[in-house]
């Protein structure tokens, strides 16, 4: 029985290194009762396989490693694939919002790198994501930034699920975008 249980968290624990956890913020909050202020701490942590898997948590607790940890359980389960164009990029633009947290999100050539602030940073870096270039607008509140970014990255399609839900090739698609290109290249 002891050794049945071993080998599981052995293998929970195999599961767990897979993934990379970013600290994003830590929030001290204080209730007032009777005999003074109960001092609480809230984290936001952003979780990701660096292989187009990406998840954000909030934990909160009396200690700030408890609250990291809880933050950390909540972000595993709620885990987004996204798909990269050449696992380093997005596929296309994509706009996201959360409350009055605004962020655009725009594929860029290799060699660019991660060209964001702070929180969607955290996020990219996660995901695995090589070359981005991201602009927040509006709220700068963190719990904004990353819920608006993950939802850009779920409004992200691949080629792949365009054509299927078009009934057609990613080849016919791949080559209208080419096409599409070159005749923005000869107009310039």
């Amino acid at each position: 029985m002891a050794r049945e249980r071993g080998e599981r968290n052995r293998d929970r624990e195999e599961r767990d290194s897979e993934f990379v956890d970013r600290l994003v913020h830590i929030n001290r909050v204080a209730k007032t009762v009777k005999g003074g202020r109960r001092m609480a701490f809230a984290a936001l942590v952003v979780v990701g396989d660096q292989k187009g898997r990406v998840g954000f948590g909030h934990g909160k607790a009396r200690e700030v490693p408890e609250a990291i940890r809880k933050a950390t359980e909540s972000a595993k389960r709620a885990l987004i694939r996204v798909p990269l164009r050449d696992g380093r990029t997005l596929h296309h633009d994509v706009h996201g919002r959360h409350g009055s947290g605004k962020v655009i999100l725009r594929a860029a050539p290799a060699g660019t790198g991660i060209i964001a602030g702070g929180p969607m940073r955290a996020v990219f870096e996660t995901l695995g994501m090589a070359d981005v270039v991201a602009k927040s607008m509006g709220s700068s509140n963190p719990y904004n930034m990353v819920r608006a970014t993950i939802a850009a990255l779920k409004a992200e399609d691949s080629p792949r699920s365009v054509a299927a839900r078009r009934g057609l090739k990613v080849s016919v698609l791949q080559s209208r975008r080419i096409g599409a290109d070159a005749e923005v290249a000869a107009e310039a």
